[in-house]
């Protein structure tokens, strides 16, 4: 099984599902205590929280790649708290909750539509590397190429949030494809390259979490139309504005717009910024203007040991000092 397969299985398995707070409660699997025994435990697919019908199958069936897919997710929350960690909302998840990000996706927004994307490319990523460690029984030569894709026909489903997610996940997935680089090995008598290697390598993750990020800030606003087809009623998703660019498969869509993240509020999950760390010194969204949404900063000082005067001897190690340096420190009011 090839990464392109492995990466639409996960795909799959990320999307229609149970779900609370507009994405899948299995996600949980992820940060929750079954996480730190994945590795050394069998996986019972009956305790997963969350997995319909056919994600159990799923399970079942490719039993050997569940701890990927719980890794991908749990990379893609790492990259998206990265990416976010300077804007008001910082892509907070919650301990011991089904709903891991509790309401605050439960609208059809932006934010929605990155995490969505991210934990799917996390999946993919982490699919490549179940295969490049050998260790699936699964595995076996890649007879597909790069920039292969599925059919997508995913922005007219049943409900709209089914179609935006779905889209969202393929972004995800399809950012990996765009993204791999290819890469050779000469074999050969002093270098003569009479044999070449090549092999499809994945980009480091960072670079695909800054892409999905320009992504998130580009992203085409939509609008839900209803009509009825033979199979029932249909939600399709339309962009809102004819004269922006429709997006393609590798934007990002969402069709409700966000809240300002700035005062706690349970009903959107908002936590507000009071007591975040701001820049003092930046115009942007990260300083303090902005991110205490005008209410102001409070300044302390703090202490922090530090290495210093290090002398590097021969032969061969480093020799440091600690330091004790002191730094303004920036917070919401």
């Amino acid at each position: 099984m090839d990464l392109y397969l492995i990466g639409y299985l996960m795909c799959v398995c990320l999307s229609s599902s149970r779900v609370l707070g507009g994405y899948p409660i299995w996600w949980s699997l992820a940060l929750g205590q079954q996480y730190s025994s994945l590795g050394s435990q069998p996986i019972l697919c009956g305790s997963i929280p969350g997995l319909v019908p056919k994600q159990l199958r799923f399970c079942r069936n490719y039993i050997e790649i569940m701890p990927s897919v719980a890794e991908g997710v749990k990379l893609g929350i790492q990259e998206c708290q990265h990416q976010f960690r300077g804007r008001r909302w910082n892509c907070t998840t919650i301990k011991d909750n089904l709903a891991i990000f509790g309401p605050v996706l439960d609208k059809a927004t932006r934010e929605s539509a990155f995490v969505h994307a991210i934990a799917s490319a996390g999946g993919g990523v982490r699919g490549d590397a179940l295969l490049r460690e050998g260790t699936s029984t699964m595995c076996g030569c890649d007879s597909h190429h790069k920039g292969e894709d599925a059919e997508f026909g995913v922005l007219n489903r049943p409900d709209a949030r089914s179609a935006m997610n779905r889209h969202n996940n393929e972004a995800g997935r399809t950012t990996i494809l765009d993204h791999m680089n290819l890469r050779c090995k000469c074999h050969g008598l002093s270098g003569s390259c009479e044999v070449k290697t090549c092999w499809w390598a994945q980009p480091d993750f960072r670079m695909l979490g800054d892409y999905l990020k320009d992504k998130y800030d580009s992203a085409s606003e939509m609008v839900v139309e209803k009509h009825r087809e033979s199979r029932g009623w249909v939600e399709t998703l339309r962009v809102k504005y004819a004269f922006f660019k429709h997006p393609t498969e590798r934007d990002l869509v969402y069709y409700e717009g966000s809240p300002n993240f700035c005062e706690p509020n349970q009903e959107t999950g908002s936590f507000g910024t009071r007591d975040r760390v701001c820049n003092v010194s930046s115009h942007g969204i990260e300083g303090c203007d902005l991110l205490c949404c005008g209410r102001g900063h409070n300044t302390r000082t703090e202490k922090r040991k530090e290495k210093c005067h290090c002398i590097f001897h021969w032969c061969c190690y480093v020799s440091c000092q600690e330091c004790v340096r002191i730094y303004d420190v920036h917070t919401c009011k």
